[in-house]
């Protein structure tokens, strides 16, 4: 039950009896999700961390904040698949645009985009939400796949740091929807 309603107009409305079909999972609840812990943070390169908050190895997607404190970079890669960025604090930006996102920023990036994801030294840590769909393709420096990333070597990572920094790998399984 949420928190109890005061002089919210819905106050009297009956909550639904049966929340979940069949086979239904519940949701995911974190709260303040870009604070806490720093042991939730999974190295993604020397410079750049992501924290976990939704999963799906069906669909082979997941939702994270990826921060940086210092001038970062994420290897340059190509997606074949979409994903959405909101900018919680920091600055970032990809080499190959004209815009640099900050604090309350949003970016779509569209199927079929190769980049370089740089972080700005600032006064506050880069942190951003992303929704990544499908895999990213590591290419080298002629824009040539050298590897890739995907959902299931992102649960292997998580899974590994969990492990080494004492939360378990176990906990990666709460958020597999």
């Amino acid at each position: 039950m949420p928190e109890a309603p005061h002089a919210e107009f819905w106050k009297d409305i009956k909550p639904v009896d049966k929340v979940f079909r069949e086979g239904g999972l519940p949701e995911v609840y974190l709260p303040k999700i870009a604070e806490g812990d720093e042991r939730y943070w999974v190295p993604i390169s020397e410079t750049v961390f992501t924290k976990p908050v939704w999963i799906s190895p069906s669909k082979n997607m997941w939702a994270d904040v990826l921060m940086s404190k210092t001038a970062g970079l994420v290897n340059r890669h190509y997606h074949p698949h979409p994903i959405w960025a909101y900018t919680i604090s920091g600055k970032w930006a990809y080499l190959e645009h004209s815009w640099t996102a900050t604090a309350g920023d949003f970016v779509y990036e569209t199927p079929g985009e190769s980049h370089t994801l740089v972080c700005y030294e600032h006064e506050d840590p880069m942190k951003v939400f992303f929704v990544v769909s499908g895999p990213l393709m590591w290419l080298d420096e002629e824009g040539n796949t050298v590897g890739h990333y995907d959902v299931f070597d992102y649960m292997k990572a998580a899974r590994e740091h969990y492990d080494a920094v004492g939360i378990g790998a176990d906990y990666v399984d709460t958020l597999i929807r």
